[in-house]
């Protein structure tokens, strides 16, 4: 039995950074679509794409798009597959509200698990500059002050983490979102 369509985002970790691992997003997009998703859009080109799905969750998605994509391009990318109402939810407890009109400060990290209490201390422990961080369950938010780009924090964050993840600045997650309520009509 086949469920209603549900609405998906997809972000795909490491592609088309820095001239290499170069993915083109309308082969990314074809690709996506031989899966028989529907509605499939993608934003920027760093791998974010917004596509329908009536069959599988989220995790299953994400575990089979990795599965064919190495087979496709010959090198793996974490990909990390959430619904509509996780982004939603997410916006919604956002708790740097004061950075949502300065995007580039602001990212959500979407993270493969709940960090554990230890990881969760043991980055806590590294975060000595103007950043801060909140943890909500599967998602890591990061306020750097002066930009990702200038944060020596951020770039400890995966190793001292080592939770599997990917962030998008908060410009692009509520393009998603927008584009995810268009897909649902």
């Amino acid at each position: 039995m086949t469920s209603a369509p549900k609405t998906f985002f997809a972000l795909f970790s490491g592609i088309n950074v820095g001239g290499t691992r170069i993915v083109k997003m309308a082969e990314l997009r074809a690709f996506l679509e031989g899966f028989g998703f529907t509605g499939v859009g993608s934003y920027v080109q760093s791998g974010n794409v917004v596509f329908r799905s009536a069959k599988g969750d989220a995790g299953s998605l994400a575990k089979d798009i990795e599965e064919a994509f190495a087979a496709r391009w010959g090198f793996h990318s974490r990909i990390m597959v959430r619904d509509a109402d996780w982004l939603r939810g997410m916006i919604a407890a956002n708790p740097y509200p004061d950075l949502a009109d300065e995007p580039k400060k602001l990212h959500l990290f979407v993270l493969e698990r709940a960090p554990t209490e230890e990881e969760e201390k043991r980055l806590s422990d590294k975060c000595a500059g103007p950043e801060e961080f909140t943890v909500r369950g599967d998602a890591f938010y990061l306020k750097a002050p002066d930009g990702i780009g200038r944060s020596e924090f951020a770039g400890l964050i995966p190793r001292t983490l080592k939770v599997p993840c990917t962030s998008r600045n908060w410009r692009t997650v509520i393009a998603l979102l927008e584009m995810m309520e268009s897909a649902e009509g």
